[in-house]
């Protein structure tokens, strides 16, 4: 059992997304027993069925809890998005808790769901950042297969490669399929190899278009459907206006490691550190790590990458109000050099008071230049994204 970052207040009824594997249920059971004392779960048809066809279904099944009974656990209510009515109602009259989990909010936002106006907190729920992995975290097995919960308690690469396969195709058929919002599946399938070859790159949806055989906007659509399942993000390009004309395309990271080399159908090659794939997916693990902890820690921080058209690059930029802006640049060495940091410190002087760092594996802290260059580790608890 992970013991996890995320702190939800039992004070409220709450949403909690997060791809599917992540350990929404697991968690909630975990953390929350005794207090939820009954749990609906719509991914069996039978109770799926009943309560599409007869949401109020629901209010004859809460008439039935004895007296005590708090909180009520949905899984999966984005399967039936009209018993969010049902769960307002029974929320103003103040008698139940509802902890409500969906790996995806697409579905109840395209179909104008009852969002609860607030009388619900949202949560999202990652992959294992290294901190609740603790002991058992380990650079090279997370890079190379990821940091959903299950992965890491297998126990041979067998097993994790066999189960990464699953993931991928029960994403597809269940999610993608079952909710209907891909209708045509085969564009999207070679959609999604796309996106993995391009995770951690600035996005050309005209490229990735013509790679797919669709116009655009449907790949732009595509996208949209990564981030609304929480299988991706998008990075932005920083805002601010500088004297250089700056890239204005987003970058597209996936939400796992391991599910990225699933995609690429790279498991059964062994990753080689100070490859170009394992900087890449070095980077991957440091934005989505900061994106976590920033999100678990509620930081507040807005996340960007900076690039310019003459391709001067920081990886990183985090903006938190009050606070100096931070620009960092990745690097998987073991040992980063002047020449590492070199844009960085060139960057240094078009700006005022903000602060300047480079993550790497060199367990070495050193100042070279503007630039504090620090263990990936350090880093996180620098720029305070640790507890």
């Amino acid at each position: 059992m992970f013991r996890r970052v995320i702190n939800i207040l039992k004070s409220n009824s709450f949403f909690l997304f997060g791809a599917r594997g992540t350990g929404k249920t697991k968690l909630l059971t975990t953390e929350f027993l005794p207090e939820i004392s009954l749990r609906l779960d719509l991914l069996d048809p039978e109770l799926e069925d009943r309560l599409v066809k007869s949401p109020n279904e629901l209010n004859r099944i809460l008439a039935q809890c004895p007296a005590g009974v708090e909180w009520i656990l949905l899984d999966e209510v984005q399967r039936a998005p009209a018993l969010l009515n049902i769960v307002h109602q029974r929320i103003e009259e103040g008698r139940f808790k509802f902890g409500l989990t969906g790996s995806s909010a697409r579905k109840l936002k395209r179909g104008q769901a009852n969002l609860l106006a607030g009388r619900a907190f949202t949560y999202r729920l990652h992959p294992l950042t290294h901190l609740e992995l603790g002991d058992q975290f380990d650079l090279e097995e997370v890079l190379s297969w990821g940091s959903l919960p299950r992965t890491c308690t297998l126990k041979t690469q067998e097993e994790r490669r066999a189960y990464l396969r699953t993931y991928v195709d029960t994403f597809l058929r269940e999610e993608i399929i079952a909710e209907q919002i891909v209708r045509s599946l085969a564009p999207f399938r070679r959609f999604l190899d796309i996106a993995a070859q391009t995770n951690a790159e600035i996005v050309n949806y005209s490229a990735i278009a013509r790679d797919v055989g669709a116009d655009p906007n449907t790949v732009k659509a595509y996208f949209e459907v990564m981030e609304d399942t929480l299988v991706g993000y998008m990075l932005p390009a920083f805002g601010r206006s500088l004297r250089k004309q700056q890239r204005r395309a987003p970058k597209f990271f996936l939400f796992d490691c391991g599910v990225t080399r699933a995609l690429e159908r790279s498991l059964a090659s062994p990753l080689q550190p100070a490859s170009f794939s394992y900087g890449k997916l070095f980077e991957q693990f440091i934005v989505m790590e900061i994106m976590r902890l920033n999100d678990y820690l509620r930081k507040d921080s807005r996340l960007s990458y900076f690039r310019t058209k003459d391709d001067l690059e920081v990886d990183l930029v985090l903006e938190r109000a009050g606070e100096k802006t931070i620009f960092i640049e990745i690097k998987s060495t073991a040992r980063v050099t002047e020449a590492h940091v070199s844009q960085l410190n060139r960057l240094a002087a078009e700006f005022g008071e903000c602060c300047f760092y480079c993550f790497s594996n060199d367990p070495l802290s050193k100042r070279i230049g503007k630039t504090a260059c620090l263990h990936w580790k350090a880093g996180l608890s620098e720029i305070g994204m640790c507890r």
